[in-house]
């Protein structure tokens, strides 16, 4: 961790889920830390509360700080904050640096990254997964594209932010990770969802099922995270069934523009886009498990 002395001043934009916890945990951390969000109002009730300033637009927020955070909804978003009427480019010092940590869709990164270029800004992609619970305690898993110095200069900040922070390539790179891991994700939890229809279906004991399964070869993390949630029905969302399929959308976009197939990337894409049209998109992504009974006609 950095030193008092040599912490950037950091911005940070997006006060949602996971901002709010990221956000915290650089406050906590001790950083020079200035808040902003679309929100009327919530930046500054939320800097009042943890003790930093707030700016009222992304042009003010990016004058106020060295290293300014994305976290957002999609690439429209950032696109806007950072290089909108009012965005972060009106306002940047000499040497700002932006760090996008949503997950967009990568060719935005890249187009984005060379705008920003263009304008002597540097940028670095660093999607997170760990989803709210890992945002909470500051253990995220922070994958980072980028040139290697701009990470670097990031890296303190990600080191309040995360528990494993992983330079993974060149600008884009991040997200394009991030995109198949949530979509491998969402796979898994697909499985999850049908194998407990299954297993329920054939009269076995659902804990049974969750001991043995978890200590052999068929475990997962998605089986830990969402076999006891889908189980209860319990859709308290963890992470946005709508932000899930976004996502797999993404991975599917980079599989076919690299010319291979996602077939159970596919399929999950089909059962989150089912949940969604009978109004669970709001809902943790363990509501895919709605469209599973759906087609079995069987409830868990």
């Amino acid at each position: 961790m950095a030193s008092p002395d040599d912490r950037p001043r950091m911005g940070f934009y997006g006060l949602g889920i996971m901002g709010s916890r990221m956000a915290a945990n650089l406050a906590r951390a001790g950083f020079p830390l200035t808040v902003a969000s679309h929100t009327p109002g919530k930046a500054a009730a939320w800097a009042a509360e943890h003790g930093v300033q707030d700016a009222a637009s992304p042009a003010d927020l990016a004058a106020a700080c060295d290293v300014l955070i994305t976290m957002v909804v999609d690439g429209a978003q950032v696109r806007e904050v950072l290089l909108g009427t009012d965005g972060a480019v009106h306002g940047a010092r000499d040497g700002l640096l932006c760090v996008d940590m949503s997950t967009i869709a990568p060719h935005d990164t890249t187009a984005i990254g060379a705008e920003l270029d263009g304008r002597g800004i540097g940028f670095v992609d660093a999607p997170v997964t760990g989803s709210s619970p890992k945002a909470e305690d500051g253990t995220l898993t922070i994958m980072c594209g980028g040139d290697a110095a701009d990470v670097a200069r990031a890296r303190p900040a990600f080191e309040a932010m995360g528990a494993l922070i992983v330079h993974v390539g060149p600008l884009g790179a991040g997200e394009t990770l991030k995109v198949i891991n949530n979509a491998m994700a969402a796979a898994n939890a697909a499985v999850v969802a049908e194998a407990l229809v299954v297993a329920s279906a054939a009269g076995l004991n659902l804990d049974a099922f969750e001991q043995v399964i978890g200590a052999g070869s068929g475990g997962s993390a998605m089986l830990g995270l969402k076999a006891g949630p889908m189980r209860a029905h319990d859709y308290a969302t963890l992470f946005k069934l709508d932000h899930m399929l976004k996502d797999v959308r993404f991975c599917l976009d980079e599989a076919h523009a690299a010319g291979v197939p996602f077939p159970t990337a596919e399929h999950a894409r089909d059962l989150l886009a089912a949940s969604a049209d009978a109004g669970l998109g709001d809902a943790d992504f363990a509501a895919l498990l709605e469209a599973v009974e759906s087609r079995a006609k069987r409830r868990v």
